[in-house]
């Protein structure tokens, strides 16, 4: 797949770049796809919620009432789950909610959300994305110049950049990440992905490991 390399105004420069089909070309895998979002947004969970049993709660463990033939349920002491202000049976105990994926199943699921953007179009090659100050209503005109703008997108760079990175911040539908960094979910969360050529290099280079 051909694509031609625009400059910052949106201008073509005259050159093309092809896309490797290896990465940009395969037939998607939605299955991995599946375990790979799974598995970034389970890493995101941080786990802390924790409610108290019976046995954490201050309170007199002295028994309420008789066992039997108080007509009611053998409430035990006022710490039981039964009573207001008791403790909480099988509540939440702070946990690691991430889990192991192999690497080769984070490449193919990378790769096959960068060929559904490229089946979609959905990809946006520019020469140099640089910026020399941190504006960001430059920004966003560089958006309106690639006319990607109104679209939540994903700026793909080959290293950090803090102007460009700084600039985005503000942007609630700009997200802007290092090629080498790239992921699955990011990917398939933005509408259109804008890469710097060098980028491109990069991550020929990650997902061919």
């Amino acid at each position: 797949m051909e694509l031609n390399v625009l400059n910052v105004n949106g201008q073509e420069t005259g050159r093309k770049v092809v896309l490797n089909e290896a990465i940009f070309g395969i037939e998607p895998n939605d299955h991995v796809i599946y375990l790979d979002v799974k598995h970034y947004l389970a890493a995101q969970r941080q786990g802390t919620a924790k409610t108290k049993e019976r046995s954490e709660h201050a309170g007199s463990t002295r028994k309420l009432g008789r066992q039997k033939g108080g007509g009611g349920a053998r409430h035990g002491d006022i710490n039981s789950p039964l009573l207001k202000g008791g403790g909480r049976v099988f509540g939440p105990t702070p946990r690691d909610y991430s889990f192991k994926l192999n690497k080769k199943v984070k490449q193919l699921a990378r790769r096959s959300a960068l060929s559904y953007k490229a089946q979609e179009n959905a990809i946006v090659v520019v020469d140099d994305f640089n910026m020399e100050t941190v504006k960001t209503k430059d920004f966003v005109n560089i958006t309106k110049n690639l006319k990607v703008d109104g679209k939540k997108l994903l700026l793909v760079l080959s290293d950090v950049n803090k102007n460009v990175i700084l600039s985005a911040r503000n942007l609630q539908k700009a997200e802007v990440m290092t090629a080498d960094k790239i992921n699955t979910y990011k990917v398939l969360n933005a509408d259109v992905l804008v890469m710097s050529e060098k980028s491109l290099e990069v991550i020929d280079t990650v997902l061919n490991k």
